[in-house]
């Protein structure tokens, strides 16, 4: 039984929140708190396994809450945002506090948003079982594989890095980026699942953080080294050539695996690069990109995925593993190193 705490100062949304819980037997509501203050004591007291917090509350906001929590009793927080600006960049700052995942708020019954009640199941349900507290284990691990890519001829010289990640990704993009060098002598190119706006205030994050260019990518961006692009939310992102420059291609096709964008798509697309692609996943429910990365080690490609020892939702790069697409195994520390290390040499 996971015990959900639900903070919000709307008492619509804590009506809301506590009847989607109700009807799942795997959830019971221990409480609800009205602003972040009172969020942290009942941490405290009522110890649950889960806490679902609102970002904009009186008294004390929601960041303030989640940092205070992650740092006094930490525990999974998923973040209840608004669909605007600045409810997105809140969202982005307690995600890289902590936080595992975020829904975003609705103004209509819950009876007439069916969907979303799916959504908040699946994400508490996976935030419940999230990696919190094991972090910091500085391991490496060499796959053995018996699978022998078959290298592909590109005629581009300089190399490519590929990252796709989910649940959890934020943070860990935010551990990788910003210790990336900023003499980076390639591009890099990342797909987060994320809804529109969202990406827009990851790419802003991170760029306010790092000497590297990073930006929520545009149709027709060339990828220069140095520069980080982000793939928007509902859009798949692919690398194409024109004019003997790689170029980022948008196209709103059908989701892949309810996923858009798609990791799968993104990585697929790299795999005509062969031996100048480096591709990691990360962080994240499910299996996107697992079948993607492991043809871009079929074609010569070095690949990566982040270690079960930092992962906060360890799916994407299990299946990743167990279908033989990776070279080596890293906790999130030791990646950025690794692709600096594989982009120069």
């Amino acid at each position: 039984m996971i015990r959900v705490l639900i903070a919000d100062d709307s008492a619509f949304m804590r009506k809301l929140l506590s009847d989607v819980f109700e009807e799942d037997k795997d959830f019971v509501v221990v409480d609800t708190a009205r602003n972040g203050q009172d969020a942290v004591e009942k941490v405290k007291r009522l110890k649950p396994d889960l806490v679902t917090m609102d970002v904009e509350m009186p008294v004390m906001d929601g960041l303030t809450a989640v940092e205070i929590i992650m740092r006094e009793n930490p525990l999974p927080i998923i973040m209840v945002s608004s669909l605007t600006s600045v409810g997105a960049d809140a969202t982005i700052k307690a995600l890289s506090l902590g936080a595992v995942d975020f829904i975003q708020k609705v103004s209509s019954p819950i009876s007439s948003v069916s969907g979303i009640k799916e959504e908040i199941i699946e994400k508490c349900k996976a935030a419940a079982g999230a990696n919190i507290k094991e972090r910091n284990i500085m391991k490496t691990f060499k796959i053995d594989m018996t699978i022998k890519p078959t290298v592909s001829k590109s005629l581009f010289k300089e190399k490519i890095i590929g990252i796709g990640t989910s649940t959890g990704g934020p943070r860990a993009l935010q551990e990788i980026i910003t210790n990336l060098p900023g003499d980076l002598p390639c591009g890099v190119v990342i797909v987060q699942h994320m809804p529109p706006g969202f990406t827009k205030s990851l790419a802003t994050r991170l760029d306010s953080l790092t000497e590297l260019k990073v930006k929520e990518a545009e149709d027709n961006d060339v990828i220069e080294a140095g520069k980080v692009f982000i793939a928007p939310g509902d859009y798949h992102m692919t690398v194409e050539e024109r004019n003997n420059q790689r170029v980022i291609k948008l196209n709103q096709s059908p989701p892949l695996s309810s996923h858009r964008p798609a990791v799968d798509v993104l990585f697929e697309s790299l795999t005509k690069y062969g031996d100048k692609v480096i591709a990691a996943i990360l962080t994240g429910m499910g299996s996107d990109g697992a079948k993607g990365i492991k043809l871009i080690r079929e074609a010569g490609g070095r690949t990566l995925a982040e270690d079960k020892s930092t992962a906060v939702v360890y799916g994407m790069p299990k299946v990743a593993v167990e279908l033989g697409g990776i070279d080596e195994v890293l906790p999130i520390e030791a990646v950025a190193g690794e692709l600096s290390r594989l982009a120069k040499k």
